[in-house]
């Protein structure tokens, strides 16, 4: 497909989110994701900002980050990307395809999601990774249904990122769970779920920032952040646990301000040794206000049948609600086989949206994608 041309996002260091002419094949790629969703979802609920994607894709100490835009005969048509870890997961890529609707099965899906492996392999990554999240009526019918590989969890054969995927050589490795949660939440609700939860949680108490987490929580902040990478079920995708420290902490808070993002976060402390022992974050878009976003949410080990993970959601969603009042729901993910967590949501009042195919292409096993 030689009319197809692709042009590398490029974002000035001094580039600002609140200026028009910023990075105008950026926005473009932001069309295309936002026309996306309308047609997959009939909104733009999960779409960044466009502050949000100025920062994501210039890149930072952890991250190298690059976006292009496909167009054809001067029309975008779609956009590839593909991310690499400098820290850890050295031998990974996370790669991203989109095609414009009315520009798919013409072998441009192909062509980018090959420029974006070439560039990979070509920085010695060998695994690649990479997810695509389907409405939850996709999986209502009779259609077959493409089990995960390593985790629990089913995806419906026929819908076209099975398919592309698959053809590319790509295996389901897990399964995720997309839901929504209207807000605001009954008290009545909320009170009830506390009470319970406080029965077993002697021992613990709860604490809380907006935005910049408080010196004398920082370092273990940052120990639970790791663990995220190791106690949160994977299935069998290959990653190597993310190595966070204060430094790491403070960047990611510095970003989400510069970005416009705002950031709650709930943690549970355990008395007697002054550890956390549970954290969770939503964080807040003014320019999207009708929608929170459940980041991660995490109970370490040894400190698991405590209640702690409803208990720090539960004081999450009250400051969410007072902070963020033209907030109506929370959207999360979660692992198929993170039956806990699916659970304590379910009791708040979660709701399936969609599922979420998380693939994996290993260059060192040519049988793996079959």
């Amino acid at each position: 497909m030689t009319d197809l041309d692709l042009t590398a996002v490029v974002i000035p260091e001094d580039a600002q989110p609140d200026s028009p002419a910023t990075a105008p094949q950026l926005r473009e790629c932001l069309r295309l994701e936002e026309a996306h969703n309308h047609a997959v979802w009939g909104n733009t609920d999960r779409c960044g900002t466009f502050g949000e994607a100025l920062y994501y894709w210039r890149g930072n100490s952890y991250f190298e980050r690059l976006l292009f835009l496909a167009s054809k005969n001067g029309m975008p048509v779609g956009s590839c990307s593909v991310e690499f870890s400098l820290k850890d997961n050295l031998d990974t890529a996370w790669i991203n395809v989109l095609v414009a609707e009315d520009h798919r099965r013409r072998g441009i899906g192909r062509r980018l999601l090959q420029t974006a492996e070439e560039m990979a392999a070509d920085r010695g990554r060998r695994i690649f990774q990479g997810f695509c999240e389907e409405p939850a009526e996709s999986a209502d019918g009779p259609g077959e249904m493409l089990h995960a590989k390593s985790g629990s969890g089913s995806l419906p054969l026929a819908v076209p990122s099975s398919i592309f995927a698959r053809r590319a050589g790509y295996s389901l490795e897990q399964v995720e769970t997309s839901s929504r949660l209207a807000l605001p939440v009954p008290e009545e609700l909320l009170g009830k779920l506390e009470s319970g939860a406080l029965e077993h949680a002697a021992g613990y108490s709860l604490v809380g920032w907006e935005g910049s987490c408080p010196e004398e929580f920082v370092a273990p902040y940052a120990e639970l952040r790791g663990r995220m990478s190791t106690d949160a079920p994977t299935a069998g995708l290959e990653l190597e646990k993310v190595n966070w420290d204060t430094d790491r902490v403070r960047e990611e808070e510095q970003t989400w301000v510069k970005s416009g993002v705002e950031a709650l976060v709930s943690a549970a402390l355990h008395n007697s040794t002054g550890r956390l022992a549970a954290y969770t974050v939503l964080s807040y878009r003014q320019t999207k206000p009708h929608v929170v976003f459940q980041e991660d949410t995490l109970v370490a080990f040894g400190h698991r049948g405590h209640r702690l993970g409803m208990l720090v959601k539960i004081a999450n969603i009250r400051r969410a609600q007072e902070a963020w009042p033209a907030a109506r729901s929370v959207l999360t993910w979660n692992a198929s086989e993170n039956r806990h967590m699916l659970a304590i949501n379910t009791s708040l009042g979660f709701k399936p949206s969609g599922f979420e195919g998380e693939w994996q292409k290993r260059l060192d096993d040519p049988l793996y994608g079959t």
